[in-house]
């Protein structure tokens, strides 16, 4: 998808339900939040969308803290949104296909326009922090904050490069505890 398309799926599901909640979006739209525990260990599964007979499903991996679970919701969210028929999103957390890491890059980017608003990003900036600062003000992985750079920078913001350029399959290699990250 391009950075267009992202961002005019994000603002038709925040218009259509006067939300950005991620959790309350999937209530909205009929998509089955479970809860499973699946482990802290490095390769845990941190979450992922099933579709069956017709039954859309996210399962989160609860053993996660809950900034982290609402950003997993967010970008499984856009793959039951935009990739329902890609025929893979179920094996996304699996390298077999080359497509995949282009549609986690997608579901990446959905999940940081959904999550993060432009001014509240700017603000953070503002307040004379770094990269890493700002996320942290923001409660979110600084791999998210990149993939929010990468469309406002599209949207013609003008930003410094961040010092990272975060890789699609960040959320999958993430290590917990995730704490570190918020502190």
């Amino acid at each position: 998808m391009t950075y267009e398309a992202i961002c005019r799926s994000v603002n038709k599901l925040k218009r259509k339900f006067k939300e950005n909640d991620p959790v309350r979006l999937c209530e909205d739209m009929g998509i089955k939040l479970l809860y499973q525990s699946l482990g802290t260990h490095d390769d845990a599964i941190k979450g992922f969308f099933l579709e069956c007979k017709r039954i859309r499903t996210i399962t989160i991996n609860d053993d996660l803290p809950e900034v982290i679970q609402r950003i997993i919701i967010a970008h499984e969210l856009c793959h039951a949104i935009n990739h329902r028929n890609s025929k893979i999103h179920a094996f996304h957390d699996v390298a077999v296909f080359d497509q995949t890491s282009v549609l986690e890059k997608d579901a990446n980017l959905f999940a940081a326009e959904l999550l993060l608003d432009d001014n509240e990003v700017l603000d953070a900036l503002n307040r004379d922090t770094t990269f890493f600062q700002a996320a942290a003000i923001l409660h979110v992985p600084t791999e998210l904050l990149d993939f929010k750079f990468r469309i406002m920078k599209w949207k013609g913001y003008k930003l410094a490069e961040p010092p990272i350029n975060a890789r699609s399959n960040f959320l999958k290699d993430m290590e917990v505890p995730y704490d570190s990250y918020f502190e």
